[in-house]
């Protein structure tokens, strides 16, 4: 029987993205970027969240490879790096938007 390591890095590696989308603003702005690229004005407004904060976790984002940054004159245009993590994101949303609706009274 092969036993894999908890210590592999393809592990690791999944834990380490799954911790860096434990926040839900994280979350939310990978949510919005799913339908297109957007400057940080739009995902303030879509988050609901301070233009600082925002900007201290698009920072984080893109630390982790998850999104991209393009300067457009004065404006940053924030995109994802693929669909691989919105994919997950928009699953998991969707995941337990089932559950809720299981524990909805009838």
């Amino acid at each position: 029987m092969n036993v894999t390591a908890v210590a592999d890095r393809r592990y690791v590696s999944a834990s380490e993205l799954f911790r860096t989308l434990s926040a839900p603003v994280r979350l939310a702005i990978i949510d919005h970027l799913t339908k297109g690229p957007a400057a940080v004005h739009a995902l303030v407004t879509a988050t609901g969240e301070s233009q600082p904060l925002v900007s201290q976790h698009l920072r984080l984002l893109r630390a982790m490879r998850l999104i991209q940054v393009e300067t457009q004159g004065r404006e940053r245009i924030y995109s994802l790096t693929d669909e691989h993590v919105a994919h997950i994101v928009s699953d998991a949303i969707r995941h337990t938007q089932e559950d809720n609706q299981e524990e909805a009274p009838a």
